[in-house]
């Protein structure tokens, strides 16, 4: 398979084809859903697709990170320098999450001349305290003209009590990796994020469940790959292709319906936002999909990721935000 890669300086378009500790074990393969229960780990990670423009995701595998040497290390990307990233230089964490680069550049060992390496980032989530109770990571690339290589994994270590009965909220922040298809770059976002679950309803229709799940994503903000707060440039260029006025990045929100949940915690949805035209007729802005888990014996946490993509974005042909986060039921 092919893919584009844009060279930076000249935005141009070419025709391109450790130890420690291990809380990622390759995320390749998920577990059997005739083994999982509400009492196992669960480990899922994002599929391989072979749309065109999704070529590339699901790639990265083999996700370790090192407490020891605060690194990561990611397998299956190519032009990534040795596979272990550190801890970012202009970025190092985002909404309390750490944030990881690979190296700029690899020595032919042969020559001891410099190979220049594509722009990745990665960015990994651990519950609170460090307990590893549950866990995300996040690599996507800037390098390519379309979405390039990356992936995502999230993961609980633990079993979850699931309640039969009343409703649950839970808050916490997000952190995300912003990619282009149609462009080359690579930028930052972070929200607020409010999941509410209803455990009386809706009624389960196949003796599995049928809990009721709502999201709030808020406060959203973009900055460019060194950190620096860029959502008013962001909005106002999409102004100005849309002639519409947004006094902020659009809140998204979840779609309630039946079916999101399983017995297991798991659960998988769809996201969506809206922005009013300049006939005051509201228009989709993004849509997308959560995917989530919930953990804990008093179901007290919630890990998940959240796929966005809209094409009102001047930038490119379309705009992908992947965000993982981690709630509590405090």
């Amino acid at each position: 398979m092919n893919r584009f890669f844009v060279a930076t300086a000249a935005v141009l378009v070419l025709a391109g084809c450790g130890g420690g500790s291990n809380p990622f074990a390759d995320p390749g393969t998920p577990p059997d859903p005739d083994t999982v229960t509400p009492a196992s780990a669960i480990k899922r990670s994002e599929p391989t697709s072979t749309e065109t423009a999704y070529i590339g995701n699901g790639y990265a595998s083999n996700i370790r990170y090192n407490a020891k040497k605060d690194t990561f290390t990611v397998d299956n990307l190519a032009f990534d320098g040795d596979n272990e990233y550190s801890r970012g230089t202009k970025v190092r964490s985002l909404s309390g999450y750490n944030v990881y680069e690979a190296d700029q550049q690899f020595t032919d060992p042969q020559n001891g001349k410099p190979v220049n390496q594509f722009t990745h980032r990665a960015i990994y989530g651990v519950s609170k305290g460090g307990t590893g109770r549950t866990e995300f990571a996040i690599v996507r690339t800037g390098a390519y003209a379309d979405y390039g290589f990356g992936g995502f994994v999230y993961q609980r270590n633990e079993g979850v009590t699931l309640p039969n009965s009343g409703q649950a909220i839970y808050n916490g922040v997000m952190a995300g990796l912003r990619d282009f298809n149609g462009a080359g770059g690579l930028e930052y976002s972070s929200a607020d994020i409010e999941i509410a679950i209803d455990f009386n309803d809706f009624n389960a229709s196949t003796g599995g469940r049928g809990d009721a799940v709502s999201g709030t994503i808020s406060n959203r903000k973009i900055y460019d790959i060194n950190g620096k707060d860029i959502t008013s440039t962001v909005l106002r260029r999409i102004e100005t292709a849309e002639g519409i006025s947004l006094r902020s990045y659009p809140v998204a929100t979840f779609t309630v319906g039946p079916g999101v949940m399983d017995k297991n915690g798991e659960m998988l949805g769809q996201v969506q936002s809206f922005y009013t035209d300049s006939s005051g007729t509201l228009r989709p802005f993004e849509q997308g999909k959560y995917y989530a888990i919930v953990s804990g014996d008093k179901a007290d946490q919630i890990v998940g990721v959240v796929v966005l993509e809209n094409s009102v974005d001047p930038v490119a042909d379309t705009v992908r935000d992947t965000s993982g986060f981690i709630v509590y039921r405090d």
